[in-house]
């Protein structure tokens, strides 16, 4: 185990490959917070053009991990979200992640709205595994489109 944590560790070390930041950056890009971290990504690829694979998937656990937090959010803002229940694009909105479940977390790629779906996700206590897959699948593939998008476009 000693092993296996001293070279996932090695491997997210400052400053040789930049992996920890990038998780960090998008960590908190996939909260509330209005921070991208495509950019981060693009850099480090840019300085380390075969860290490729490690990137996108570093990217993706740290802003699968921020969508778990925003569930969690969610899950706990019952009280909050009550007082608005009323609205009819509310109740519309609900009846669709309610048709959809967990799937309707693939979407929480999507800016603007995909980081507030996950926190609806929690507050409507969708299964939290199903949830976390799917929005890490959704992520996933967005990291991996606008990368290889940006290194295509602006090449080393």
């Amino acid at each position: 185990m000693q092993e296996w944590l001293d070279t996932i560790l090695a491997l997210l070390a400052l400053p040789r490959y930049g992996l920890s930041t990038l998780f960090i950056v998008a960590f908190i890009s996939a909260t509330l917070m209005p921070l991208g971290s495509e950019p981060a990504l693009y850099g480090l690829l840019r300085l380390n053009p075969d860290m490729f694979w490690p990137a996108i998937l570093v990217a993706t656990a740290g802003n699968t991990l921020g969508g778990a937090v925003d569930w969690w959010m969610g899950y706990g803002a019952h009280k909050v979200v009550d007082k608005y229940s009323h609205s009819r694009t509310h109740v519309k909105a609900i009846e669709w992640l309610k048709r959809l479940g967990p799937k309707a977390c693939l979407l929480a790629w999507l800016p603007a709205v995909g980081d507030p779906l996950c926190a609806v996700a929690g507050w409507l206590k969708l299964p939290f595994w199903p949830s976390l897959g799917y929005m890490a699948v959704g992520k996933f593939l967005r990291y991996l489109a606008m990368t290889a998008a940006l290194l295509y476009v602006f090449p080393a």
